[in-house]
C-alpha cells in the first residue's frame, strides 16, 4: 500500500510556473508507475502526465506538452511536474496517483489503485 501526499501548488498569474511535488509512504515507490491528472469543476478527471519505473519513458496529454515536464528521485519516494507557462484553462485540483502494471494503461484513471488529495493550482489571466 502506499499514501501520496501532494504539494506546490497555488495561485498564479498566466504565463508563470509552478512545481508540484508528491512523496509517497508505504510500499517500494520504485516499483510504481506514476501519474498526475487534474480535475477542473464541472469537469471529469483526465490524464496529465505519466513517468515508468526508472524514468524510462514519459507521456504527456496533447494540452500540456511542451510545457509541463514530469521526474521522478526514487532516492526521495517523490514524483515532481514541473509546470511552465500556465494558462488559465490549467486551473484544476491535480492529483498525483501510482499503479503498477502495464504502461499501455497509464491514462486511464481507473487502473490506478493510490491516489493523494490533491493540490489545488489556479491561474489567473
Amino acid at each position: 500500500q502506499v499514501a501520496l501526499v501532494e504539494s506546490g501548488g497555488g495561485l498564479v498569474q498566466a504565463g508563470d510556473s509552478l512545481r508540484l511535488s508528491c512523496v509517497a509512504s508505504g510500499d517500494t515507490f520504485s516499483m510504481y508507475l506514476m501519474g498526475w491528472f487534474r480535475q477542473a469543476p464541472g469537469k471529469e478527471r483526465e490524464f496529465v502526465a505519466a513517468i515508468a519505473r526508472n524514468s524510462a519513458v514519459t507521456d504527456y496529454a496533447d494540452s500540456v506538452k511542451g510545457r509541463l515536464t514530469i521526474s521522478r528521485d526514487d532516492g526521495k519516494n517523490t514524483v515532481y511536474v514541473q509546470m511552465n507557462s500556465l494558462k488559465p484553462e490549467d486551473t484544476a485540483v491535480y492529483y498525483c496517483a501510482a499503479k503498477r502494471g502495464a504502461w499501455g494503461t497509464r491514462r486511464s484513471s481507473t487502473q490506478y489503485a493510490y491516489w493523494g488529495q490533491g493540490t489545488q493550482v489556479t491561474v489567473s489571466s
